[in-house]
């Protein structure tokens, strides 16, 4: 059998296309840098898990349930999503995590020739996806570590189709208050979708940050995400959502993949639905290593960037890849930041104590070595 010819077949934008590696399994990475443990503070994971009926669901989840399809359209989540925010179930859309809803929305909006329009320093996906797709990525560079909603809307033109606005920003945790949000809405005037990704919505302290579920009726171009592998701790069972006008959803419903959701994380994710316990426990966790991490490494002298979310940037005085090879063979893992475009920069996941004093013995061993 003849070999496929692969130039004639891929297209140019996907041969082009330079794709994301993942990391080796823990046990893997563990072996190759010769640590016995290892503090996973690269993704932005909750510490505490899911919320005990979460977890209840996830011990008595019958074997044989693994057989039979899930529900395609994740049909009493959606109920008890509509039933907890006040809108109505076909408002909601779940996905294989939030990241298949970006391929939802992208596909159903975009068509040879548009663009999107996005910051330069933000979330990937919606750049990646858009790219592997054949639709140009406008990024617009970060003003103050923030999304710059003036830049933005000076590179729309008539084939500009989708806004992403990472809201608060990962990784900087910088945000758009009500009256920016507003400013930039009024602006656009409805004839783009605006897709205001709230993955971290959850652990947001400040009174300013505006809901984007509540702007829906004023604004029915706007698409919320939202995910339950951030504040729910789910990331494993990979799921998330989006919310929109019903007109909106029932086009973007054309491009879905039903089926893509497994039971056990709708069931989960149904029980985690709501748990204001966990998000206070996990608020309270946050807000202490993120006091003890800025004390510690103001006392190195590092430069720190932290808003919302939980998570805080760092800039080294050094390579972020030699720092991040060196911290691993202490046991502990980051997130570079040379491929969100900060180079010298890493990014940390808010944890418990043991793992925050871990990493800031860690960098301390690295930045003060000769």
């Amino acid at each position: 059998m003849n070999r496929p010819t692969l130039e004639r077949l891929v297209p140019d934008y996907v041969r082009h296309f330079e794709a994301y590696i993942p990391s080796k399994p823990d046990a893997e990475l563990m072996k190759l840098y010769g640590c016995s443990r290892l503090y996973r503070l690269n993704n932005n994971e909750n510490p505490l898990g899911p919320p005990p009926l979460a977890q209840a669901v996830i011990k008595r989840f019958p074997p044989p349930g693994a057989a039979v399809y899930p529900s395609g359209d994740s049909y009493y989540l959606r109920k008890k999503l509509a039933d907890q925010f006040g809108k109505h179930p076909d408002q909601f859309l779940v996905g294989n995590g939030a990241n298949e809803a970006i391929t939802f929305v992208i596909k159903a909006f975009c068509e040879k020739g548009d663009n999107i329009v996005t910051a330069d320093k933000t979330f990937a996906v919606y750049e990646w996806v858009a790219q592997f797709s054949g639709f140009e990525a406008r990024l617009v560079p970060l003003k103050d570590y923030g999304f710059d909603w003036q830049g933005m809307l000076e590179q729309i033109d008539q084939r500009t189709k989708i806004l992403f606005v990472c809201n608060p920003n990962n990784p900087t945790g910088t945000y758009w208050n009500r009256v920016t949000m507003r400013a930039f809405l009024d602006a656009v005037g409805g004839r783009r979708i605006v897709v205001l990704d709230e993955a971290y919505f959850e652990f947001v302290d400040s009174d300013d940050f505006p809901d984007g579920m509540s702007l829906m009726n004023e604004y029915p171009n706007i698409v919320v995400f939202r995910t339950f592998s951030k504040m729910f701790g789910l990331a494993g069972l990979r799921i998330g959502y989006l919310v929109a006008d019903p007109d909106v959803v029932d086009i973007i419903r054309r491009t879905c993949v039903v089926y893509s959701v497994n039971s056990l994380a709708q069931e989960a994710a149904l029980a985690a639905v709501g748990d204001t316990e966990h998000i206070r426990r996990t608020r309270e966790l946050v807000a202490e290593g993120k006091r003890f991490l800025s004390r510690e490494l103001t006392g190195l002298g590092l430069h720190t960037v932290s808003g919302e979310g939980n998570y805080m940037m760092i800039k080294l005085p050094m390579s972020d890849t030699l720092v991040y090879r060196k911290l691993m063979a202490e046991g502990v893992m980051v997130r570079t930041m040379t491929g969100f475009r900060f180079p010298n920069y890493i990014r940390v996941t808010i944890a418990r104590m043991e793992a925050m004093e871990a990493f800031v013995e860690a960098l301390a061993k690295v930045v003060r070595r000769p």
